[in-house]
């Protein structure tokens, strides 16, 4: 689809180069952050956790989030911190599910492929999922709200994870 045409694709990013160029740059992953924030705030899932619960104020956050994902996919600056932290603070404040981790996937992804294409690219893909399912772990938040599982015909469902 042309990115003309294409009612998800940010709208600086029509007429871009992209897709087709990699990530290459701290640069790039500032145009990518802002890209996909500017998708989250606006999310019906994502926006109230970012702009009521966490007050996250981009413009302040953003230098430690490049330094994270500059680290993360060119393997070069600065950052240092714990990145699981904050997300405890947030869920302990509005517990996230997994459906939330699931739509910040998706729209990272989205945004990453938007804009870029490459192996750089496609290592920010993969992070973020690493990344998401790790916290997902750390947090103990299970896979879905209802924590069954189908079961074959004939046979009662058995719950995968301990009920509240």
């Amino acid at each position: 689809m042309p990115a003309s045409s294409d009612p998800t694709r940010p709208a600086d990013t029509v007429g871009a180069e992209a897709p087709g160029r990699d990530i290459a740059s701290r640069e790039d992953i500032i145009v990518l952050l802002e890209d996909f924030y500017r998708a989250a705030f606006a999310d019906d899932l994502l926006g109230p956790v970012f702009v009521d619960v966490a007050h996250m104020d981009l413009a302040s956050h953003l230098p430690r989030l490049a330094d994270f994902w500059e680290v993360t996919l060119l393997r070069r600056g600065g950052y240092r911190g714990n990145a699981l932290e904050p997300h405890r603070a947030l869920h302990a404040l509005s517990p996230l599910t997994a459906a939330h981790f699931d739509r910040w996937t998706r729209l990272w992804a989205d945004a990453v492929e938007a804009r870029f294409s490459g192996p750089t690219a496609r290592r920010a893909v993969v992070q973020a999922g690493r990344i998401a399912a790790a916290m997902r772990a750390r947090l103990d938040i299970a896979d879905d709200d209802t924590a069954w599982a189908a079961a074959p015909e004939g046979r009662s469902a058995l719950p995968l994870a301990p009920r509240g």
